[in-house]
C-alpha cells in the first residue's frame, strides 16, 4: 500500500486536530521529536509528551504520561491525533492505544510505516498517516496557526 497521503487528507486533519499526544517525546533539544513538538505548540496544538522513561516530568510546558491511555484527555476521547515517534517496529502498540482511546489519526513519523498497524486503525475507523511529518506539512500547505489560548501564550 502507498504511504502517500493526499493534501487535501492531511490538511483536513491538520486543520481539525487540536489535541496531540505524541509518542517517544524526548526532553533532547537535538532530538526531532523536541523540535517537533515545540513546533506544534507554537502552532496553537495542545502537544501531551508519552515516554514511560519519563512519566511525570514536565516537558515543554506538559506533564509527561507513559502511556496514551493516562493522558486524562484519552479518558473522556478528546485525543485527535497520536503522533508517533517510534521506530516501525515499536508502532503497532502506541496505534493500538489510539485505537483504545478513540483518536481520529494515527499519524507515524518521517521513516516510521507499519502497515499492520495501519490495517488495525483503518479498520477501526481512524485515518492513519505514515512516513509524514507535521512540522513539513503545515509550512507546505500553508495551513495557518491554530487560535492560541490565553494560558498558552
Amino acid at each position: 500500500m502507498s504511504m502517500h497521503t493526499d493534501d487535501a487528507t492531511l490538511r483536513r486533519i491538520l486543520s481539525e486536530t487540536r489535541i496531540i499526544a505524541l509518542v517517544g517525546a524526548s526532553p533532547k533539544p537535538e532530538r526531532p521529536s523536541h523540535g517537533v513538538m515545540r513546533y506544534l505548540q507554537r502552532q496553537g496544538y495542545r502537544v501531551i509528551p508519552v515516554n514511560p522513561g519519563l512519566e511525570g516530568q514536565m516537558l515543554n510546558g506538559e506533564r509527561v504520561y507513559a502511556r496514551v491511555a493516562d493522558i486524562p484527555e484519552a479518558k473522556d476521547g478528546r485525543i485527535d491525533m497520536v503522533d508517533i515517534f517510534r521506530n516501525s517496529e515499536a508502532a503497532l502498540e502506541p496505534t493500538r492505544e489510539a485505537i483504545a482511546v478513540k483518536a481520529k489519526t494515527v499519524w507515524m513519523q518521517l521513516g516510521v510505516i507499519n502497515e499492520a498497524a495501519a490495517e488495525e486503525a483503518r479498520a477501526a475507523g481512524l485515518t492513519v498517516v505514515m512516513d509524514h511529518c507535521p512540522a513539513i506539512e503545515i509550512p507546505r500547505l500553508k495551513i495557518p496557526g491554530l487560535e492560541i489560548p490565553a494560558y498558552r501564550q
